[in-house]
C-alpha cells in the first residue's frame, strides 16, 4: 500500500510540475524583432532609451522586444538633419523594419513595414499608407490605386511597392508577403529637388522681390504626423528657428507658400512656415 501512494505521489508532484512549467512558458511574452537603418550614422532611442546605432537589427532571441508599441526615435550623428521619430508596434515572431533616408536639399524619405496577423490563414494582404497622402501605388509595376490603399488575396512572394506623386521622390520598397499576414507599409515621400530649383527659378523670374506665390484666402488643416504635433519654422527650412507648434485637425490661414511649405498665421497672430507633408490645403 505504501509503494502505491509513493508512486501515486510521484505522479502528483509531476503532473504539478508539469502544470507549473506549461503555465509559467504561457506567461512569457511573445517576442518580435526590429531593423533600423538610415542613410547616414545615427542613434537608436527606443522610448526614450538608447539602443545603439544604425544599422541596428534587434534580431536574436536574446534582443527582441515584447510584443506592443514603441516610440522609435533616429538621431543623425552628423550632417545637422532634424531626428525622426515613429510610433510602432512589435508583433509576435515577425520584423519590423524602420528605414530613414536623410537630405539637405528635401523633405527625407523613409519607410516603416511591419506584419500583422490576418483571421484568414490563407489570405496575404498589403497595406500602404503614405504622406502625403492620395499618392498612386503600384504594385509589380501595375497601378494597384490612391494611397491609403489595402490590397487582399496577393500572391506570397517577393515584391515590388512603388510610390508616386508628382512633385516628390519615387519610393521603392521592396517586401514579402506571408499567408496569413497583412504586410504594412508606411512610406514617407521626399520632394523632388529638381521640381523645387526649376519652380523657385519660375517663382524668382515673376517676382524680383519675392520667391513666394500668391495666395488667394485659403486655409490649411494640419494631418497626422509620428510626433503628434508639427513644428512651425521662421524660414522655410528645417534647420529654421522654431517658432511655435500646431496640431493636427487644427486650421490656420494660409499667407503664401512654397515648394514643400505652407506659410501660416498662428492664433497669437506669429506667421511661419510648416511643412506642407503634414497638411492639406482648404478653400
Amino acid at each position: 500500500m505504501r509503494k502505491i501512494l509513493f508512486v501515486v505521489l510521484c505522479f502528483l508532484i509531476s503532473l504539478l510540475i508539469f502544470g507549473l512549467v506549461v503555465y509559467l512558458l504561457g506567461q512569457r511574452p511573445e517576442k518580435g524583432a526590429l531593423q533600423v537603418t538610415s542613410s547616414v550614422k545615427a542613434q537608436v532611442l527606443i522610448d526614450g532609451k538608447l539602443f545603439g546605432e544604425t544599422p541596428l537589427c534587434l534580431c536574436e532571441a536574446k534582443d527582441m522586444l515584447s510584443t506592443g508599441e514603441y516610440t522609435v526615435r533616429i538621431i543623425p550623428k552628423e550632417g545637422g538633419f532634424e531626428p525622426f521619430q515613429r510610433k510602432i508596434t512589435i508583433n509576435p515572431k515577425v520584423l519590423t523594419v524602420v528605414d530613414r533616408s536623410f537630405s539637405q536639399t528635401a523633405l527625407s524619405q523613409a519607410s516603416v513595414i511591419s506584419l500583422t496577423k490576418v483571421e484568414d490563414s490563407k489570405d496575404a494582404q498589403i497595406s500602404v499608407i503614405s504622406f502625403p497622402a492620395d499618392s498612386q501605388v503600384y504594385l509589380d509595376s501595375e497601378l494597384v490605386g490612391q494611397s491609403p490603399v489595402l490590397l487582399k488575396n496577393v500572391t506570397e512572394s517577393d515584391h515590388e511597392i512603388k510610390v508616386v506623386r508628382q512633385g516628390y521622390k519615387d519610393k521603392t520598397v521592396r517586401i514579402r508577403t506571408v499567408l496569413g499576414y497583412k504586410l504594412e507599409a508606411i512610406v514617407y515621400l521626399g520632394i523632388d529637388p529638381q521640381v523645387a530649383t526649376s519652380s523657385a527659378t519660375l517663382i524668382s523670374s515673376t517676382s524680383a522681390n519675392t520667391t513666394t506665390t500668391s495666395i488667394g484666402k485659403r486655409t490649411v488643416i494640419i494631418l497626422d504626423t509620428p510626433t503628434g504635433f508639427l513644428r512651425v519654422r521662421e524660414e522655410p527650412s528645417v534647420s529654421g528657428t522654431e517658432v511655435g507648434r500646431v496640431n493636427p485637425d487644427d486650421v490656420f490661414d494660409l499667407i503664401d507658400e512654397r515648394i514643400g511649405w505652407y506659410k501660416i498665421k498662428l492664433k497669437n497672430n506669429i506667421e511661419g512656415w510648416i511643412s506642407s507633408q503634414y497638411a492639406r490645403k482648404q478653400s
